[in-house]
């Protein structure tokens, strides 16, 4: 419940706040006051649309607070923590700033939030109705929503599980057109990787193979350098043993050693020089042998060196086309063998979601019939429970048809997506077309709401839908924003009740220009602004005889006249014999003396403002 609205430097209201409480709360005043700036105030609180345009410019900032008492174990309490707000005895502060500028922020319980938990929020603390409303009754997507919303618990179970149907079968026919609409690409697809697969495949190219190949190939192309380089190196170590002229190394190493081991006994490091000597004579020996194994391996073998500059030339043509290394290229025909065997699987493939899409059409069209019959089921009780109010409101002979026509569904076509929302058929919302028909009188035949109905009669109509479809919205709070809006006399007496029926179970919010209405007011707000062009707007609450002159102003426009005040006096007595109490042992209204509402008819209908 809405325990308190502040609003600073909204359009014409500088400073206003306003105290609300249970039941049923009726705003009014003159028109231009800046009644509709209160309810763009709430608005904004539950997280509407900000606009630079509605920030006045002394102060240059627009700021709505709210104090909104929550269920501390409910659903809002429970999110508002989750987003870091607190909440106090029970108690959630919202509030929304926009700068001149335009930049809007939003806070909850002391937290700084995005602007779209507010209105996450508000759809569970508040039901907003108003003119625009009526447009629900123009269109048949609206009708349908108003029935659904209507239907409970049953039909939105129905509906949730209907759209779940409807996407997994929407997801396979959508993978199964893929298929069939790109099988041409698929195809050359495979014939491209099928080539790739074929040319690796016939050169086998090893891991590392073409660097090995290009260290051959410069050792092959240059053999009798390296064979002729590795034998002189070999000569100038060990000597040549064809010839001993001229000393060799190993000749010089030895001399060198004997040496130094005859004085090695009287000094130990010149011992220690002469083992490393010894070493020296070792290593000369083993690397003499690997010189000379060297020279001898060293083949000039042309017809190898053919094959092996072919080799590296075949596999330097797979490089330029697939890869920078033969590990590149290895991995590229992997992959491409991978996928081609997803695309040789696409025939398989194809056959498996074909038979998977006939499941789904089969689990769509029953959760379909399920969501029809709970559609019909909901209609033919909307249609009662409307016709209960349209008499109340001044419309005996009226009737409202719900009909609810199930589509043949065009999901026949294989080759077809036949989920959509532009035709009969397997839509998003089910297999249903929904329409509203209004009878008018006995005798006239039922024709569609949007074009049997007048201005006032609409009006009416869907304020019986609201009020009846107010039991089924889970909120503690309904706004109700000038939808009286072309009723007036009798009918006007029956809005009031209905709404302070409603208010007896919740807390209802009413603007509106009808004093039938704000007699029934458990709280009476005026929005009043003064003269001048400076005046300031105010929202004060009003009672006793205060009140009365609202209620004479609404009457007659006077309100000081005698006649009109005598007028509201009757009018707030009537009202209040008819007012709904609360039954507390079955949560249903009663009423206080049922006679005076014939009275009360009478009243209105001699004195119609």
């Amino acid at each position: 419940m809405i325990e308190e609205i502040s609003i600073r430097g909204l359009g014409v209201i500088e400073d206003a706040v306003l105290q609300l409480g249970p039941g049923l709360t009726v705003i009014t005043g003159e028109t231009g006051a800046g009644k509709t700036m209160v309810m763009t105030g709430l608005g904004l609180l539950l997280g509407g649309r900000g606009d630079a345009g509605l920030v006045r410019p002394t102060p240059g900032r627009l700021v709505v607070e709210g104090r909104v008492r929550v269920d501390p174990d409910g659903k809002v309490a429970a999110r508002a923590i989750e987003a870091g707000a607190q909440i106090e005895d029970g108690v959630l502060i919202l509030g929304r700033t926009i700068g001149a500028e335009g930049r809007s922020r939003a806070q909850m319980g002391g937290a700084s939030v995005p602007v779209g938990v507010l209105a996450e929020l508000g759809e569970h603390l508040v039901a907003v109705h108003g003119q625009t409303d009526q447009q629900h009754l123009r269109s048949p997507a609206q009708q349908r929503e108003l029935l659904d919303r209507y239907g409970g618990a049953p039909l939105a179970e129905a509906l949730r599980d209907y759209g779940r149907a409807y996407r997994q079968l929407a997801e396979i026919r959508r993978r199964r057109l893929e298929l069939v609409e790109h099988a041409r690409e698929r195809a050359h697809e495979a014939d491209a990787l099928r080539a790739v697969l074929e040319e690796v495949s016939a050169l086998d190219p090893q891991p590392g193979e073409d660097v090995a190949l290009t260290a051959e190939i410069a050792r092959l192309s240059h053999a009798e350098t390296l064979q002729g380089a590795a034998a002189a190196a070999h000569e100038l170590l060990r000597g040549d043993p064809e010839q001993r002229s001229g000393p060799e190394v190993a000749t010089l190493l030895a001399q060198a050693r004997r040496h130094v081991e005859a004085a090695a006994a009287h000094d130990p490091q010149l011992a220690d020089l002469g083992h490393r000597l010894a070493e020296l004579g070792y290593l000369l020996d083993d690397l003499g042998a690997d010189l000379a194994s060297y020279a001898a391996a060293i083949d000039a073998d042309p017809v190898r060196l053919a094959a092996a500059t072919d080799r590296r030339a075949a596999l330097g043509r797979l490089l330029r086309r697939y890869g920078d290394t033969i590990d590149e290229v290895r991995a590229r025909a992997e992959a491409g063998a991978r996928r081609l065997t997803e695309l040789d699987a696409d025939a398989d493939t194809t056959a498996e979601l074909r038979a998977a899409e006939a499941a789904g059409l089969e689990l769509l069209a029953a959760a379909g019939a399920r969501l029809s019959l709970a559609r019909a089921e909901a209609a033919a009780r909307l249609e009662k429970a409307v016709a209960a109010e349209l008499v109340a409101l001044a419309m005996p002979g009226a009737r409202l048809t719900v009909g609810v026509q199930q589509q043949p569904p065009n999901g026949s076509n294989p080759d077809a997506a036949g989920l959509d929302d532009r035709g009969p058929g397997f839509g998003r919302h089910g297999l249903d077309e929904v329409e509203m028909l209004l009878t008018a009188h006995p005798d006239a035949p039922p024709r569609p709401v949007q074009r049997a109905a007048s201005g006032g009669e609409l009006s009416r109509i869907m304020l019986a839908v609201q009020v009846v479809l107010a039991g089924s919205d889970p909120v503690p709070t309904f706004v109700f924003d000038e939808i009286d809006a072309g009723i007036g006399g009798r009918a006007a007496v029956e809005v009031g009740r209905r709404l302070a029926r409603l208010a007896a179970g919740a807390q209802v919010l009413v603007v509106t220009h009808l004093p039938q209405v704000a007699a029934f007011a458990d709280q009476h707000l005026v929005v009043a602004r003064g003269a001048g062009p400076g005046a300031r707007t105010e929202v004060r609450r009003v009672t006793g005889a205060d009140q009365l002159r609202e209620l004479a102003r609404m009457l007659a426009g006077q309100a000081d006249s005698a006649t009109a005040r005598a007028h509201a006096e009757e009018l707030l007595a009537a009202a209040r014999a008819l007012q709904p109490v609360p039954n507390r042992s079955r949560g249903i209204t009663q009423r206080r003396d049922r006679r005076a509402m014939g009275e009360f008819r009478g009243e209105v209908d001699t004195h119609r403002p």
